[in-house]
């Protein structure tokens, strides 16, 4: 799924086809039952016809949905394109099919509304790849979702948080040991706080906007340490966010997560009592990121990816 502008800008177009590919060629090796396919000798299935197929379609997609939104006149006015493609095999060429839905996305106001998460299921089987059947399997984690929860996170142990199941999590948070005991000055201010988020060996996606977090924060200077966020050690998270490459960052409002782990396989939200993680509002190393995402975004109206 990636995001395009009125103008048929797709924001870091380069990166989904990348990953699209990739997700395509992981699950043929490690999962074909998730294409749809039986197992596979290796190198049976070319992903090479990927990104030609993909342009076309998106396209011509992107082309239609323009000129609706043009012909609705204000209707539209400020609002982008939700984009998403799949690919399955089949009977196109080199076996594979493309499939393109676009439809209206207004995008949110950063520091409006944030996301409401609860920690709600275990980790994704194949976590490195993105794929459809996933939008049905992770359907058994709603019983665990509370009211007005916008997200559920997923840990394998109650305690190391790896991801949303649509986003990718972080928290900024404070660091354990402090290397001098000098007063806090603006200069240093960032350096009294880590950016931490799951890594990929822990079984997550890696997600286009993760890894523009990941590269935004080093321009800034900010630490980023791969790391599952630890629930036992949230006295020192002071922000969390959310990053998709539709919503890009939003910051988090509150975390919640079950007081027993062992609750989550049997019960409803209902059934279990909660400890929640409050935060006020969208803080100051997530605005700053956000910023930089912004700044970044824009510059992408200069490079190749307008498909009109």
């Amino acid at each position: 799924t990636a995001r395009a502008s009125s103008t048929g800008l797709i924001l870091w177009w380069p990166r989904h086809l990348l990953r699209l590919a990739d997700s395509a060629r992981l699950l043929a090796q490690s999962r074909p039952h998730l294409l749809g396919l039986p197992a596979l000798p290796p190198g049976t299935l070319s992903t090479a016809p990927i990104e030609p197929l993909v342009n076309q379609s998106v396209r011509v997609g992107v082309h239609e949905m323009r000129s609706r939104m043009l012909a609705l006149g204000d209707c539209c006015s400020g609002e982008d394109m939700a984009l998403t493609a799949l690919v399955r095999v089949g009977g196109a060429v080199d076996g594979l099919e493309v499939r393109v839905h676009l439809g209206v996305y207004v995008p949110p106001v950063f520091g409006d509304a944030g996301a409401r998460l609860a920690v709600a299921g275990n980790g994704r089987d194949a976590a490195a790849a993105k794929y459809a059947p996933w939008a049905r399997m992770r359907k058994s984690m709603e019983k665990m979702r509370p009211p007005g929860a916008t997200e559920l996170l997923l840990t394998n142990d109650g305690d190391h948080l790896l991801e949303g199941s649509v986003t990718n999590f972080f928290v900024v948070c404070r660091k354990e040991e402090r290397r001098s005991n000098e007063p806090l000055s603006a200069q240093t201010k960032a350096n009294k706080f880590e950016v931490q988020t799951a890594p990929l060996s822990d079984g997550v996606l890696p997600g286009i906007m993760r890894q523009i977090v990941i590269e935004e924060c080093h321009d800034l200077g900010i630490l980023v340490r791969e790391v599952s966020p630890s629930w036992s050690k949230r006295e020192l998270w002071e922000e969390a966010f959310v990053t998709s490459s539709l919503r890009l960052i939003q910051h988090v409002e509150t975390v919640q997560a079950p007081l027993l782990w062992e609750d989550i396989e049997t019960k409803t939200w209902s059934d279990v009592s909660w400890v929640v993680k409050q935060f006020q509002g969208a803080g100051h190393i997530t605005t700053q990121i956000q910023r930089k995402i912004s700044e970044r975004a824009i510059t992408e109206e200069s490079d190749k990816n307008n498909f009109l």
